[in-house]
């Protein structure tokens, strides 16, 4: 009897044995050694041994940078509020631990476990997306967060959407340049995802979502012209919505000073002008950690949102500068992670992580930079904040995952790792993002 209720999953098609037809006569056949098996400790190194140090400490100095940071812009408020000038700052220590250990669990899990489970997060995801619209914390007139907003699903379906991504563009069944098979069901299924979160309304997760994804899927392989196409019709549609007046209300503000600013900087958003004026205060070299003044209630959300102009304006744009290196750096070692990765699957996950936290570091940078309109994107590492630095070190243990698996690999015999598929370009129309060995 067939078992009917077995998950559904993503399988690679695997490249028949070819068999030799003809065997060499027996006394022409030369013996030839088994290769000596390792001992179980070859076989299984240890934790420390197989972790990318560069990716551990790149992402430690962040997290410190934003411990740091989360303190200074908050001792002042947090003694107001609670009479204790670190309740805040234990707070997001506490989140810290809470994360790191997240981020070890995911890193000791073979990363190829979320291929099979793929389906059943994104459901649940959806779920979750469905049930915060129904019975969510109202707060400003929007409804993002369940448990009395100590959880926000849009935080998460971000980085299942990564997860999901990388297992439906890994597969070989997927036909990633047809139109029927690859663009639409990838068209419809960023529409119900990014639409809840829209309806939340969150726009700056949704965009999150769709800029992540849109990347994944040119680096899977996807056809240039088509993407060239869906943005062309997605320009046209946000558009129209602009000059319709469907956007929210905070979103319509925020555009309208936005392009009032491009031209006259005193006509932008009250966030963005405090920014401006908070790097102006730092210059070169900065005015000293704790000691700047726009945390104390010109800048809004300073150690959230605006922390980046914190930083700036304590370390002054040299540290500023620092950190944005740090985040490039981080960036080049997930790509080298993605490239060394085993199977098409690690090769887009790390690829698809990559890219998200890249994509929500660049989004902060820029707002209080007064490049793009103002969102509520978190730094990533930096910020405080519950949902977004759980997820975010979530995120960075699976990145692990790949890089430590990667690593186990590096025992099996030379000719077995060496099949891979070295193409980079649209020769062969094969994914962009390749692999050095087979699971």
């Amino acid at each position: 009897m067939s078992d009917r209720s077995a998950p559904p999953t993503f399988v690679e098609d695997e490249a028949p044995v070819r068999q030799p037809i003809i065997s060499p006569p027996a006394a022409k056949q030369k013996a030839i050694p088994a290769p000596a098996r390792p001992y179980p400790a070859e076989r299984r190194k240890s934790l420390i041994a197989t972790l990318d140090p560069y990716l551990v400490i790149l992402v430690t100095v962040l997290l410190g940078i934003g411990a740091i940071m989360v303190y200074s812009a908050t001792f002042d408020w947090s003694y107001q509020s609670f009479d204790s000038e670190t309740y805040i700052f234990s707070i997001h220590l506490r989140n810290i631990g809470i994360g790191a250990a997240l981020l070890l669990v995911m890193t000791l899990l073979d990363y190829r476990l979320w291929r099979r489970l793929a389906v059943w997060i994104l459901l649940g995801t959806i779920g979750l997306l469905v049930a915060v619209l129904l019975f969510g914390d109202d707060t400003f007139g929007a409804r993002r967060a369940l448990i009395s907003g100590s959880f926000q699903p849009g935080e998460a379906a971000e980085l299942v959407i990564v997860i999901y991504m990388a297992a439906w563009l890994g597969s070989r069944r997927t036909k990633i340049r047809s139109v029927i098979y690859g663009l639409i069901p990838f068209a419809v299924l960023l529409g119900i995802v990014g639409g809840l979160v829209m309806l939340q309304p969150d726009l700056s997760t949704a965009g999150i979502i769709f800029i992540t994804a849109g990347i994944m899927y040119f680096l899977a392989g996807a056809d240039p012209r088509q993407l060239v196409i869906a943005g062309i019709l997605a320009g046209i549609a946000g558009y129209l919505v602009i000059q319709l007046g469907l956007l929210p209300s905070y979103a319509d503000d925020r555009w309208t000073t936005y392009v009032s600013g491009i031209n006259d900087l005193t006509q932008a958003n009250y966030h963005v002008q405090q920014a401006v004026i908070a790097f102006l205060n730092g210059g070169w070299t900065g005015v000293g950690l704790g000691n700047g003044r726009q945390k104390f209630g010109f800048l809004p959300a300073p150690h959230t949102d605006s922390i980046f102009a914190i930083i700036a304006e304590e370390m002054g744009i040299i540290g500023a500068a620092m950190v944005v290196l740090l985040y490039v750096m981080l960036v080049v070692r997930g790509f080298v992670l993605a490239r060394r990765a085993v199977d098409p699957f690690g090769a887009l996950l790390a690829a698809g992580l990559t890219v998200w936290i890249a994509v929500k570091a660049l989004l902060n940078i820029a707002v209080m930079t007064a490049v793009v309109p103002s969102t509520g994107t978190p730094l990533p590492f930096i910020s405080y904040g519950g949902s977004s630095l759980v997820t975010l070190m979530v995120g960075t243990g699976l990145l692990m995952s790949v890089g430590r698996v990667s690593a186990l690999q590096q025992q099996i015999p030379e000719r077995s790792r060496s099949l891979a598929n070295h193409d980079r370009s649209r020769r062969d129309r094969r994914a962009r993002v390749s692999r050095t060995g087979r699971s």
